[in-house]
């Protein structure tokens, strides 16, 4: 599994190296993002992906699972 911590970029950077990590051979993708345009970006570029996403929140920060079909 790979980690995109993309706390404190501007978009599109999240969506862009969210889509990096899932080219490669990994099945799994957890992204951290700290607002909600980012998490919304990046779930938005998951599904269009087919990919499922979780988000869990933490603190002021969230985490989303990206897990290819």
């Amino acid at each position: 599994m790979s980690e995109v911590d993309a706390r404190g970029l501007s978009c599109p950077l999240p969506v862009i190296n969210t889509k990096k990590a899932l080219e490669g051979s990994d099945k799994q993708v957890t992204v951290i993002v700290d607002n909600a345009t980012a998490r919304d970006n990046v779930t938005r570029l998951a599904k269009s992906k087919k990919c499922s996403v979780t988000v869990e929140k933490k603190g002021g920060d969230f985490h989303l699972t990206l897990s290819k079909s």
